[in-house]
């Protein structure tokens, strides 16, 4: 076992089971930090700030803050031993698993996303790996005042039982993991600097985002842009989806639909409109690049078997993200065929990756075993991109991505929650699955508005639904309209694949057009705030849709708010996330607080709330000036 100091108010615990130590870090970036060694008897300690670790001679690790036992070992067998679990499964690796005494009032957030409902964790059990809409981030703070970063990137399990908390895996080298003591603020900020943090956004990134499943042509797009320009609603970008390739793992445009790139984000840009196009890691033999990735190693190779691990209009192969030669060809054909034609950002769909059935144990990456570092796929693939504009000299950069990793938000990482259903549960469940993601030290995070599939644009449920949805997304660190909606019409003839319904703010009737278009005016006078909030995550590692226990960890009500949130330091907002409501009860902290819509001023305590079809419930701090943008 090694116990080591790791950064601010941070020790970091490790155990080899076959008593070889070794540094590997994936993507913890140790600090250098003091910290005090004691001997006794039966035990020795490490105190790091106010953070202390006591390990006993029969192997318990405990560990205090402020003198307060957060974190105790709990023994799997009686006389008070059996402390960690390993199984060798061969070449030096080991199934593995640690479990800690629960604590009964306590509340955990964190584990990046998923459509699982829950905001407190506490109670639940979580699958470790990534799929379509759950990204998982192998981290969690906890209400008594400390953040457990596990640093293992395999699949496993946390669970976060009333009996116990216990961290397995399926596949790896050692138990290793972070405790990090403080406030939310203090512990976020410690775990940027461990993780890395974000770089300053693009400023063309905090407006509104246009998408569908998808934009059939190239004139289909530039007209789209041109409307929104007519109707004086600003449009900071817009999105040209998947299969406007030439075939999976081609990497360019199919110039029978998008004949002139170049003009085309000319156009756009002279409109004041980025593009950004949608990449995909899937590849088949058809592909130009198909048989030289194959031959220099640089596609996913399987234990058993083809190494065909999706099926999406027929079996494909995927990419090698972690081998940097993948990355570093991948990067050469993006750029001469989309950057160099103008294309201002990417969009990495896919990015766990997707792969059916989910056998981990069976795919062999450049990295090692995919199931001992399957959770680092979608950070080096927000990696590729991040290393390639930085070698063109670009900044200005961002990249759309459907999952992530503990530090992806350094490499300019942008999550989305995935393909989810259209629907007020749904909507319910993506202000909770964001609330969670914001703990885990990425900031950049968003949600389709709207939902991706299942809807109908003329049913009168989804135009409800999309007005608060979109209310949602004007609360967001990014606003981004997307969704595959159900097709009313023929399909164009000769695509292999064709659109849905039409998706633009004019799609969902004459009165909520006039709705959507006073919120993404309104999203135009928050811009200079909302890059004020970025400046901050960028420094100090705050989130910008923040839980409200946030700002106030010692208010035990706090802790149980799981549809309102602080957007960013002065807003206070409580999204309706049911069909047909039109009041909430809304809890106000300490302070006084501003409703936006009529401009009364609230003190503590719960308040019902009125919010018709065109209102939504937010509250500015009184001694902000926002008041005067809405």
């Amino acid at each position: 076992m090694r116990l080591s100091p790791c950064g601010k108010n941070s020790i970091r615990f490790q155990s080899f089971p076959d008593c070889k130590e070794n540094d590997e870090n994936y993507t913890l970036m140790p600090q250098m930090a003091d910290a005090k060694i004691e001997e006794y008897d039966n035990s020795i300690s490490i105190t790091c700030g106010k953070l202390k670790a006591v390990l006993e001679n029969n192997g318990k690790i405990t560990f205090y803050f402020n003198d307060n036992k957060i974190l105790e070992e709990k023994p799997e067998l009686t006389f008070n031993d059996g402390f960690r679990y390993y199984e060798n499964i061969g070449s030096g690796l080991y199934s593995s698993r640690i479990t800690f005494e629960p604590n009964k009032n306590e509340h955990f957030f964190g584990l990046g996303h998923s459509w699982d409902n829950e905001f407190d964790l506490k109670g639940t059990s979580h699958d470790i790996r990534n799929i379509n809409a759950k990204c998982t981030i192998p981290y969690v703070y906890s209400s008594l005042g400390y953040g457990f970063l596990w640093n293992i990137p395999s699949t496993g399990l946390c669970e976060l039982s009333n009996n116990r908390t216990r961290w397995s895996s399926d596949c790896c080298k050692a138990i290793d993991f972070v405790v990090i003591g403080g406030t939310p603020k203090e512990v976020c900020s410690t775990l940027a600097d461990l993780t890395g943090h974000a770089p300053s956004i693009p400023d063309w990134a905090t407006g509104f985002w246009q998408s569908r499943l998808r934009y059939e042509t190239q004139e289909e797009l530039l007209n789209v842009a041109r409307k929104y320009k007519e109707l004086g609603t600003p449009l900071s970008a817009i999105i040209c989806d998947y299969f406007h390739w030439t075939e999976q793992g081609d990497y360019k445009f199919d110039p029978k639909y998008w004949p002139d790139v170049k003009a085309m984000s000319d156009e756009l840009h002279e409109l004041g409109t980025k593009l950004i196009v949608s990449v995909w890691p899937t590849i088949n033999e058809k592909s130009e690049n198909y048989w030289h990735m194959l031959s220099n190693n640089m596609l996913m190779r399987t234990v058993h078997g083809s190494d065909r691990v999706f099926n999406f209009y027929g079996w494909q192969a995927e990419i090698d993200v972690t081998n940097p030669e993948t990355r570093e060809f991948v990067w050469s054909k993006l750029k001469e065929n989309y950057i160099d034609n103008g294309v201002d950002a990417l969009w990495f769909d896919e990015a766990e990756p997707e792969i059916h059935p989910e056998q981990f144990d069976n795919l062999i990456w450049h990295k090692g075993r995919a199931d001992m570092v399957a959770l680092l796929y979608p950070y080096y693939y927000s990696k590729m991109a991040y290393d390639g504009f930085k070698s063109i000299g670009r900044d200005d950069i961002i990249t759309l991505t459907r999952c992530a990793y503990l530090g992806s938000q350094k490499y300019a990482s942008l999550v989305w929650s995935g393909d989810i259903p259209s629907t007020f549960e749904s909507l319910s469940h993506q202000v909770k699955a964001g609330l969670n993601m914001s703990m885990c030290s990425i900031p950049w995070w968003n949600t389709d508005i709207g939902g991706f599939y299942g809807a109908d644009i003329e049913s009168d449920d989804f135009r409800e639904l999309i007005v608060r949805w979109f209310q949602f997304g004007l609360f967001s660190p990014i606003m981004r309209l997307h969704g595959s909606r159900n097709r009313h019409g023929e399909k164009t003839k000769g695509l292999l694949e064709p659109s849905g319904d039409p998706n633009e703010i004019w799609s969902f009737g004459e009165r909520n057009f006039d709705i959507l278009k006073d919120l993404i005016l309104l999203r135009e006078k928050l811009r200079t705030y909302i890059k004020k909030q970025m400046q901050i995550a960028a420094i100090k590692g705050y989130p910008v849709m923040r839980p409200m226990f946030f700002h106030y960890p010692d208010d035990e009500v706090c802790y149980t708010l799981d549809s309102q949130y602080f957007f960013g330091d002065d807003i206070i907002f409580a999204p309706i996330v049911n069909k047909g409501q039109t009041h909430k009860d809304v809890y106000i902290p300490d302070g006084k607080w501003i409703l936006t819509k009529d401009k009364k001023v609230y003190t503590k305590g719960t308040y019902t709330i009125n919010a018709q079809i065109d209102e939504f419930i937010a509250f500015v701090k009184y001694d902000s000036d926002l008041i005067d943008l809405f």
